[in-house]
């Protein structure tokens, strides 16, 4: 990650990872830490961040499942950052936007994801130089 953001020095980074932790039972501090490393090194590079809110079923245990969906928030506020709240929420359980693994979203999703995105986005993008040509 710091050799990514060095090459491409973003003003914006968008985090939306820990699924994969959530779905392998991986410690809830330990994907926390990963998260926060990951915020850390996008701010000490000068990126704003935005963190997007992952959930995990809850069939992993009402503790687990918690803890692991509390972890957004509170990093979120422990780095004063800009939380996107869960994009899957309004997509999870609609035929046709969901891949047959149940986990990943189809094409037809993503303007559903877009509409979530880009409220949240939109307020962080630099302005525009009048300047440049924008053709």
């Amino acid at each position: 990650m710091p050799r990514l953001l060095e090459k491409h020095r973003p003003d914006i980074v968008i985090i939306e990872l820990g699924g994969n932790d959530g779905l392998r039972g991986l410690s809830v501090d330990v994907t926390r830490a990963n998260l926060a490393s990951m915020i850390e090194k996008s701010q000490a590079a000068g990126a704003s961040v935005i963190l997007a809110e992952m959930r995990i079923p809850p069939n992993y245990g009402l503790t687990y499942t918690e803890q692991f969906n509390a972890n957004y928030t509170l990093l979120a506020e422990q780095y004063d950052i800009t939380m996107l709240p869960f994009v899957l929420q309004d997509i999870a359980l609609q035929d046709g936007l969901m891949q047959a693994d149940g986990i990943h979203p189809t094409a037809e999703a993503q303007p559903v994801i877009m509409e979530q995105v880009w409220p949240v986005l939109f307020p962080l993008l630099p302005p525009l130089d009048p300047a440049e040509d924008q053709t």
